[in-house]
């Protein structure tokens, strides 16, 4: 008999059913709250895979179509590839609990979050997170939990926990903290300009409702966990330790770790294993995790250092940015361009113009996201840590740099009625030592501007980071953090905003937990520098949106249409607009809602397209001058077109003012002619003249 937990979670009732499925997992939970259905589970394999000197951990969550009523499109008619918002799903559930696995196990562990059923006031993903952290919670593979995860939403000032997919969407804030019983351990938002002080309440009181949350896991635990299982340690021995402090002091370790260029650190590293490497030569138990050794040494002398002595690697004082430059324009042709430099971090952006058309379509669970008009990628080529590795597209890593990226700058950018375009735009990692998704938006913005996007505000970002000491109270913050101090701290909390609030955070974290002093700490810190890089480096650079776009980029003219016309111009089987678009070389985009969109880049064929669109549209009037071209000839008289699809008849008795016997003897096919309206003949029928048009027309 499997066994159900129910608790009241913002209104709705979350239900656990432990024991229901998925018996044969380390741990298994199915997870309900209102209709939305997420399979969970944990399984660890039973020893680590040799030669394995990291915590092979993988989390996946997977989107089901069937879960909201749909097949999947495509040949195959089955779910492929993780979308885009698995992977960022995937990352969020992964940043707050790998930091909890002990630091030396190395068993493969995998969380498998499988979404079964959607419930559109029930977001799946944050089942998906309650749901990993319970399963691992209550199986035996080794976890410091529980944790728990609360999400924040905003509307008119007023905060929401655990929105609705609607009101996640729409609103002001879309804020995700993860917490422990005690602290906070990872935050993720994307925000409409909020204050500091507005985050920092509504990230305290997501973790007021994870506290509770983790009572209600804590009771689960207590009666279906299972006990941890043995593991073997991978840990360094203290013995080893202690032979490398005396062939390499301390002293030689901090010479060499301490400068500020990345590549002479690496082979003052590389000289030191080579000397580790020819003194151990004969333990090869040794040799198998010297270069585990060496790293965890480095870490303890950078940490020692920033700790007590407050000394970056590279010299700077604990709130120093390193060196800025920016530019624009770097890039001919594009649409738009701009590269940010920070120290050893160098970024390249390129924006790309294009018809609303041809934004991204979005094929997923949410019905309230189904296009991305703003597209930001990231990319990370190896040469830009000075490796060699053949590109195999976008990891997940790049994923979510791009994503963050684009979240920091949806909040400033145009809405499509006052900028009618799809933008891409593309981060190239021309050199990397720390936060490149934060020079990724500094770069963005500038290269947006320069294409001639007219955004709200400027925006900017940095990262700050963390060394902890023995006590809660023992903490050094360090702004802009290169990847040494990355790679050996404790914390990588990047924030983007305006010069009046926060746009995006992403906050990762290595230890377990931040108590609110730092996290308050981080916030005003990030703010401070991201004021600082816009004042002395964004705005020398550029200062402002360009008034319009690259002469390169695609131009556009938008008009509005009765709905009802939109028949007319589309005409049958696309018969007319075809034609417009094969006369005039233009693109043309029509929404429900009559809102049409002419594209092009020949200012004379964008004319041409809106004014016959608007002769489609537009009924005739007695006495109004239209010009037109001769398209059929009769013995009766000329059918003139005025616009694809919209044609008239001038009688031959109109055609000239001296009495003519053929139509041939004046008119022949082709012919450009201008003509007025006279009204509607006794039959009803609209008739044209040519020979009346007024002497100026």
């Amino acid at each position: 008999m499997y066994k159900k937990y129910s608790m009241e979670l913002a209104g709705r009732t979350l239900t656990v059913d432990i024991d229901r499925v998925g018996k044969q997992a380390n741990g298994c939970a199915l997870m309900h709250y209102g209709d939305t259905t997420v399979l969970c589970t944990a399984t660890a394999s039973a020893k680590p895979r040799d030669g394995i000197d990291f915590f092979p951990l993988s989390v996946e969550y997977e989107e089901k179509m069937y879960a909201v009523g749909k097949i999947p499109g495509g040949f195959n008619k089955r779910e492929g590839k993780a979308s885009e918002n698995a992977v960022l799903t995937s990352r969020v559930i992964d940043r707050p609990m790998r930091p909890l696995f002990p630091k030396d196990y190395r068993n493969d562990v995998t969380l498998d979050c499988m979404v079964m059923s959607v419930d559109p006031e029930c977001r799946p993903e944050l089942v998906g997170m309650l749901g990993a952290a319970i399963s691992t919670c209550i199986s035996d593979i080794p976890f410091d939990g529980p944790c728990a995860m609360t999400q924040v939403g905003m509307v008119n000032g007023e905060f929401i926990i655990n929105p609705s997919q609607e009101v996640w969407k729409t609103g002001d804030m879309r804020l995700t903290v993860a917490s422990t019983a005690t602290k906070v351990i990872m935050i993720e938002a994307g925000c409409n300009e909020i204050p500091e002080a507005t985050m920092i309440e509504a990230i305290y009181k997501a973790d007021a409702v994870n506290k509770e949350i983790i009572e209600f896991i804590n009771k689960i635990v207590a009666e279906v966990g299972k006990k941890k299982h043995e593991y073997t340690s991978c840990a360094i021995p203290t013995e080893m330790f202690d032979e490398m402090k005396k062939i390499v002091t301390p002293e030689e370790m901090e010479v060499a770790v301490f400068t500020d260029e990345k590549q002479v650190r690496e082979e003052n590293i590389r000289e030191i294993t080579a000397k580790l490497e020819e003194a151990f030569a004969d333990k090869e138990d040794w040799l198998a995790i010297l270069g585990e050794a060496i790293y965890q040494y480095e870490k303890k002398t950078v940490r020692k250092m920033i700790l007590k002595d407050q000394k970056r690697p590279d010299g700077r004082k604990i709130t120093q940015i390193r060196p800025l430059a920016a530019e624009v324009d770097i890039i001919p042709r594009v649409h738009g361009s701009a590269m940010f430099t920070r120290g050893q971090t160098q970024i390249c952006n390129v924006v790309t113009l294009a018809p609303l058309a041809e934004a991204q379509k979005v094929d997923g669970l949410d019905p309230f996201t189904t296009e991305k008009r703003y597209i930001h990628h990231y990319n990370f080529p190896a040469y830009s840590v000075g490796e060699t590795k053949v590109s195999r597209g976008p990891g997940r890593r790049e994923i979510g740099h791009g994503a963050l990226a684009e979240r920091a700058l949806l909040p400033v950018l145009p809405s499509p009625e006052e900028f009618p375009y799809a933008i891409r735009s593309v981060s190239e990692t021309f050199e990397s030592n720390g936060s490149t998704s934060m020079a990724s938006t500094c770069s963005s913005c500038m290269s947006l501007m320069a294409a001639g996007v007219p955004l709200k505000k400027m925006v900017a970002g940095i990262s700050c980071g963390l060394v902890t000491g023995d006590t809660d109270d023992d903490f050094v913050l360090l702004t802009d953090i290169q990847g040494l101090e990355d790679f050996f701290g404790d914390m990588d909390f990047k924030v983007t905003g305006t010069d009046y609030g926060i746009t995006a955070i992403q906050m990762d974290i290595k230890i377990h937990g931040l108590t609110r002093a730092i996290v308050e700490g981080a916030i005003a810190r990030c703010r401070e520098a991201r004021e600082f890089i816009m004042e002395t480096c964004m705005k020398p650079a550029i200062a402002a949106p360009r008034p319009t776009v690259n002469e390169y980029a695609p131009k556009i003219i938008q008009i509005m249409i009765d709905p009802e016309k939109i028949g007319e111009v589309v005409g049958q089987r696309g018969k007319t607009i075809n034609e417009i678009i094969a006369r005039t070389g233009v693109k043309i985009d029509i929404t429900d809602d009559g809102a049409v969109s002419v594209c092009g880049t020949d200012k004379a064929m964008m004319d041409q397209a809106v004014e016959m669109i608007q002769m489609i549209v537009s009924e005739f009037e007695e006495g109004q001058i239209y010009k037109g071209k001769v398209v059929s000839i009769k013995e009766f008289g000329a059918f003139v077109e005025f616009a694809p699809g919209k044609e008239g008849m001038v009688h031959i008795s109109k055609i000239a003012k001296e009495r003519i016997n053929h139509v041939e003897d004046v008119l022949t096919l082709g012919d450009e002619v201008t003509t007025i309206c006279l009204g509607k003949d006794k039959m009803g029928r609209l008739s044209f003249s040519i020979k009346d048009v007024p002497a100026n027309n």
